[in-house]
Protein backbone atom coordinates (compact mmCIF):
# COMPACT_ATOMS: atom_id res chain seq x y z
CA UNK A 1 0.00 0.00 0.00
CA UNK A 2 0.84 3.78 -1.04
CA UNK A 3 1.10 6.24 1.10
CA UNK A 4 1.62 10.24 0.81
CA UNK A 5 2.26 12.56 3.57
CA UNK A 6 2.50 15.97 3.56
CA UNK A 7 4.13 17.84 6.38
CA UNK A 8 6.14 20.63 6.44
CA UNK A 9 7.43 19.73 10.30
CA UNK A 10 10.69 17.90 9.67
CA UNK A 11 10.46 15.58 13.06
CA UNK A 12 6.71 14.81 12.43
CA UNK A 13 6.92 13.78 9.28
CA UNK A 14 9.83 11.35 9.90
CA UNK A 15 8.01 10.64 12.44
CA UNK A 16 5.26 9.47 10.57
CA UNK A 17 7.08 8.24 7.84
CA UNK A 18 9.39 5.06 10.28
CA UNK A 19 5.97 4.72 11.55
CA UNK A 20 3.98 3.89 8.66
CA UNK A 21 7.06 1.94 7.13
CA UNK A 22 7.31 -0.18 10.22
CA UNK A 23 3.87 -0.88 8.97
CA UNK A 24 5.12 -2.18 5.79
CA UNK A 25 3.37 0.87 3.96
CA UNK A 26 5.72 2.51 0.85
CA UNK A 27 5.76 5.99 2.20
CA UNK A 28 6.46 9.27 -0.10
CA UNK A 29 6.97 12.49 1.76
CA UNK A 30 6.64 15.93 0.68
CA UNK A 31 7.37 19.02 2.80
CA UNK A 32 5.70 22.05 0.22
CA UNK A 33 2.63 22.46 -1.54
CA UNK A 34 4.19 22.88 -4.64
CA UNK A 35 6.51 19.30 -4.46
CA UNK A 36 2.89 17.79 -3.25
CA UNK A 37 1.49 18.90 -6.57
CA UNK A 38 4.57 17.58 -8.33
CA UNK A 39 4.64 14.22 -7.09
CA UNK A 40 0.38 13.79 -7.37
CA UNK A 41 1.05 14.62 -10.68
CA UNK A 42 3.40 11.81 -11.68
CA UNK A 43 2.02 9.17 -9.13
CA UNK A 44 -0.98 7.87 -7.47
CA UNK A 45 -1.53 6.47 -3.96
CA UNK A 46 -3.64 4.45 -2.07
CA UNK A 47 -3.96 7.12 0.88
CA UNK A 48 -3.34 10.99 1.60
CA UNK A 49 -2.26 12.46 4.79
CA UNK A 50 -2.47 16.39 4.54
CA UNK A 51 -1.02 18.80 7.00
CA UNK A 52 -3.35 21.39 6.59
CA UNK A 53 -1.23 25.09 6.80
CA UNK A 54 1.87 24.87 4.58
CA UNK A 55 4.24 27.53 4.11
CA UNK A 56 3.47 27.88 0.60
CA UNK A 57 -0.37 27.23 0.91
CA UNK A 58 -2.54 25.07 2.35
CA UNK A 59 -3.65 20.88 2.46
CA UNK A 60 -7.21 22.12 1.41
CA UNK A 61 -5.91 22.97 -2.05
CA UNK A 62 -4.29 19.99 -2.49
CA UNK A 63 -7.04 17.62 -1.49
CA UNK A 64 -8.66 19.39 -4.38
CA UNK A 65 -6.11 18.10 -6.68
CA UNK A 66 -6.15 15.10 -5.29
CA UNK A 67 -9.63 14.53 -5.48
CA UNK A 68 -10.06 15.56 -9.26
CA UNK A 69 -7.77 12.55 -10.02
CA UNK A 70 -8.70 9.94 -7.66
CA UNK A 71 -11.36 8.90 -5.40
CA UNK A 72 -8.71 8.07 -2.49
CA UNK A 73 -9.30 8.63 0.77
CA UNK A 74 -7.74 11.62 2.63
CA UNK A 75 -6.94 12.16 6.16
CA UNK A 76 -5.74 15.77 7.32
CA UNK A 77 -3.22 16.07 9.93
CA UNK A 78 -3.26 19.69 11.61
CA UNK A 79 -3.34 21.50 15.11
CA UNK A 80 -7.02 23.42 14.06
CA UNK A 81 -9.26 21.56 15.74
CA UNK A 82 -12.50 23.58 15.31
CA UNK A 83 -15.48 22.33 13.65
CA UNK A 84 -15.34 24.89 10.99
CA UNK A 85 -12.20 23.53 9.36
CA UNK A 86 -13.42 20.32 10.23
CA UNK A 87 -16.59 20.42 7.80
CA UNK A 88 -14.69 22.50 5.36
CA UNK A 89 -11.85 19.89 5.16
CA UNK A 90 -15.06 17.06 4.78
CA UNK A 91 -17.09 19.83 2.18
CA UNK A 92 -13.74 19.02 0.07
CA UNK A 93 -13.52 15.54 0.28
CA UNK A 94 -11.76 14.56 3.03
CA UNK A 95 -12.33 11.17 4.62
CA UNK A 96 -10.84 11.66 8.39
CA UNK A 97 -9.56 14.89 10.46
CA UNK A 98 -7.21 13.94 13.51
CA UNK A 99 -5.75 16.75 15.35
CA UNK A 100 -1.88 17.09 16.37
CA UNK A 101 -0.43 15.88 18.64
CA UNK A 102 -2.08 12.88 17.76
CA UNK A 103 -1.57 9.08 19.24
CA UNK A 104 -0.27 6.59 16.52
CA UNK A 105 -2.48 3.93 17.35
CA UNK A 106 -5.59 6.17 16.22
CA UNK A 107 -3.85 7.24 13.54
CA UNK A 108 -2.75 4.16 12.53
CA UNK A 109 -6.75 2.46 13.23
CA UNK A 110 -8.19 5.42 10.89
CA UNK A 111 -6.00 4.61 8.31
CA UNK A 112 -6.68 0.84 8.31
CA UNK A 113 -10.68 1.93 8.63
CA UNK A 114 -10.19 4.44 5.43
CA UNK A 115 -8.37 1.75 3.53
CA UNK A 116 -10.86 -1.11 4.30
CA UNK A 117 -14.09 1.42 4.14
CA UNK A 118 -12.77 2.15 0.56
CA UNK A 119 -11.64 -1.73 -0.64
CA UNK A 120 -15.00 -2.74 0.76
CA UNK A 121 -16.93 -0.29 -1.56
CA UNK A 122 -15.12 -1.20 -4.70
CA UNK A 123 -16.01 -4.53 -4.55
CA UNK A 124 -19.72 -4.60 -4.25
CA UNK A 125 -21.95 -4.63 -6.79
CA UNK A 126 -24.39 -2.14 -8.07
CA UNK A 127 -27.61 -1.24 -5.88
CA UNK A 128 -30.82 -0.49 -7.20
CA UNK A 129 -33.50 1.10 -5.38
CA UNK A 130 -36.60 2.72 -6.99
CA UNK A 131 -34.80 5.22 -9.13
CA UNK A 132 -31.84 5.36 -7.48
CA UNK A 133 -28.92 3.61 -8.61
CA UNK A 134 -25.88 3.14 -6.79
CA UNK A 135 -22.29 2.10 -8.72
CA UNK A 136 -19.87 1.16 -5.71
CA UNK A 137 -16.94 0.36 -8.36
CA UNK A 138 -17.15 3.73 -9.89
CA UNK A 139 -18.09 5.52 -6.54
CA UNK A 140 -20.93 6.86 -8.84
CA UNK A 141 -24.53 7.89 -8.13
CA UNK A 142 -27.53 8.03 -10.39
CA UNK A 143 -31.37 9.19 -10.21
CA UNK A 144 -33.33 8.61 -13.17
CA UNK A 145 -30.41 7.60 -15.51
CA UNK A 146 -28.83 11.18 -14.42
CA UNK A 147 -25.77 11.58 -12.65
CA UNK A 148 -26.20 12.97 -8.72
CA UNK A 149 -22.68 14.85 -7.54
CA UNK A 150 -22.29 13.85 -3.66
CA UNK A 151 -19.21 15.04 -1.72
CA UNK A 152 -17.29 12.09 0.15
CA UNK A 153 -19.17 12.04 3.39
CA UNK A 154 -22.42 12.41 1.29
CA UNK A 155 -21.58 9.17 -0.66
CA UNK A 156 -20.06 7.43 2.78
CA UNK A 157 -23.21 8.67 4.28
CA UNK A 158 -25.56 7.05 1.30
CA UNK A 159 -23.47 4.07 1.35
CA UNK A 160 -23.89 3.46 5.29
CA UNK A 161 -27.83 3.55 4.84
CA UNK A 162 -27.71 0.90 1.71
CA UNK A 163 -25.52 -1.35 3.86
CA UNK A 164 -28.00 -1.39 6.85
CA UNK A 165 -31.19 -1.15 4.38
CA UNK A 166 -34.49 -2.06 6.28
CA UNK A 167 -32.81 -1.58 9.37
CA UNK A 168 -33.09 1.61 11.87
CA UNK A 169 -29.96 3.41 12.79
CA UNK A 170 -29.63 5.82 15.37
CA UNK A 171 -27.84 9.09 14.73
CA UNK A 172 -24.89 7.74 17.24
CA UNK A 173 -24.81 4.52 14.91
CA UNK A 174 -24.21 6.59 11.83
CA UNK A 175 -21.90 8.72 12.83
CA UNK A 176 -19.28 5.77 14.10
CA UNK A 177 -19.79 4.08 11.43
CA UNK A 178 -18.90 7.09 8.80
CA UNK A 179 -15.81 8.21 11.15
CA UNK A 180 -15.33 4.81 12.53
CA UNK A 181 -13.34 6.45 15.44
CA UNK A 182 -14.69 8.39 18.34
CA UNK A 183 -13.69 11.97 17.33
CA UNK A 184 -15.04 14.87 19.69
CA UNK A 185 -15.27 16.97 16.88
CA UNK A 186 -18.43 14.93 15.64
CA UNK A 187 -21.94 16.18 16.96
CA UNK A 188 -25.50 15.60 15.77
CA UNK A 189 -25.85 19.17 13.70
CA UNK A 190 -23.14 17.76 11.45
CA UNK A 191 -25.13 14.65 10.84
CA UNK A 192 -28.56 16.78 10.40
CA UNK A 193 -26.25 19.09 8.02
CA UNK A 194 -25.29 15.92 5.66
CA UNK A 195 -28.14 14.41 5.59
CA UNK A 196 -30.50 17.43 4.75
CA UNK A 197 -27.59 17.98 1.74
CA UNK A 198 -28.15 14.41 0.98
CA UNK A 199 -32.19 14.37 1.02
CA UNK A 200 -31.49 17.50 -1.25
CA UNK A 201 -29.81 15.66 -4.07
CA UNK A 202 -31.72 12.27 -3.48
CA UNK A 203 -35.48 13.16 -3.01
CA UNK A 204 -37.55 14.83 -5.40
CA UNK A 205 -39.66 15.84 -1.99
CA UNK A 206 -37.80 16.63 1.16
CA UNK A 207 -40.86 16.87 3.36
CA UNK A 208 -41.76 13.44 2.37
CA UNK A 209 -38.66 11.66 1.26
CA UNK A 210 -38.89 8.23 -0.58
CA UNK A 211 -35.50 6.91 0.64
CA UNK A 212 -34.49 8.38 3.96
CA UNK A 213 -37.13 8.25 5.82
CA UNK A 214 -37.10 10.07 9.86
CA UNK A 215 -38.09 7.70 12.62
CA UNK A 216 -38.85 9.73 14.89
CA UNK A 217 -37.08 9.24 18.31
CA UNK A 218 -35.19 6.70 17.10
CA UNK A 219 -33.10 7.54 14.07
CA UNK A 220 -33.43 7.03 10.59
CA UNK A 221 -33.79 4.34 8.36
CA UNK A 222 -33.37 3.57 4.27
CA UNK A 223 -36.18 1.09 3.08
Amino acid sequence: MKIFVLEDDEAIGIGLSYTLQSEKFDVTLAKTVKNAYEIIEKDSFDLYLLDLTLPDGNGYDVCKAIKAKTDSPVIFLTAFDDEVNVVTGFELGADDYISKPFRVRELLARIRACLKRYSKNSDEKKVQIGELTVLPAEAKVLLGGKEVILTSMEYRLLLTFISNRGKILTRQRLLEDIWDVEGDFVNDNTLTVYIKRLRDKIEKDTENPEYIKTVRGMGYILK
